[in-house]
């Protein structure tokens, strides 16, 4: 039987994927959809830590330009839409047998338990999903940032991007026909040609703790299930 090439997996989930494309919101279909693919690699042995997204709510800083509200706030909006995400996916993983905790790095006691790096990994040996909101708990920080930062703190083996597109292409694939997929980066790449796939200072924070980054796309399904077997699927970054 194959071995698991990545036992402690960080999961990064984009907000857009708790709605339909283009929609606001959660959408319970959707979630359900997400929550199904989790549970099914919770059962292949890894431990799963997961970082959600608040875009299908806001994001704090287009929020802020559009608005009156300044940025600081605007992020902290940002982070309660995590929470919210946290949630609804935390609710529903249950729904389908997979035991989950959530912690939050900006305080919610009615829903939430703090982020504390000793008690996450408590969970995640017990086999529980950790499902990490309120992004650093810092405004003028992206959730990809707090990825990187997360599976610094828990020793993740990788981070996985989970995205609508099959991985990291030389444009817009929704508006380039001939975009092309690059299936392995270098954290130098990303940051020398100014790559859009994650933010600068979380590809800086991999790079430094040497962990890898697989993008891929969630909605296809067996794509994670394969990445954490360790094969070649999306764009690895390393």
């Amino acid at each position: 039987m194959a071995q698991l090439k990545y036992k402690r997996v960080l999961l990064k989930l984009s907000g857009e994927s708790f709605c339909k494309p283009g929609g606001f919101g959660i959408d319970g279909d959707a979630v359900l959809g997400i929550a199904e693919r989790i549970a099914a690699i919770c059962k292949l042995g890894p431990q799963v830590a997961i970082v959600v997204g608040g875009g299908n709510f806001l994001r704090g800083a287009t929020f802020s330009e559009k608005s009156h509200i300044p940025r600081n706030t605007a992020d902290y909006m940002g982070m309660l839409a995590t929470v919210l995400n946290a949630c609804a996916l935390q609710e529903i993983l249950e729904k389908v047998g997979q035991p989950t905790r959530v912690l939050s790095a900006i305080e919610v006691k009615a829903i939430c338990e703090p982020f504390i790096r000793r008690r996450c990994l408590r969970h995640l040996d017990l086999g529980r999903v950790t499902i990490l909101a309120g992004g650093t708990g810092n405004p003028f920080f992206s959730t990809d940032t707090c990825a990187a930062l997360r599976a610094a703190e828990l020793e993740a083996d990788v981070i996985i991007k989970a995205t609508k597109v099959d991985g990291v292409y030389t444009s817009d694939p929704m508006k380039d026909p001939e975009a092309k997929m690059i299936p392995e980066l270098s954290y130098s790449d990303v940051l020398r040609d100014g790559l859009k796939v994650i933010d600068p200072a979380a590809i800086s924070l991999c790079q430094e703790n040497n962990i890898p980054v697989i993008v891929l796309n969630i909605f296809n399904h067996g794509n994670i299930t394969k990445a954490i077997y360790g094969e070649k699927i999306g764009t690895i970054i390393s």
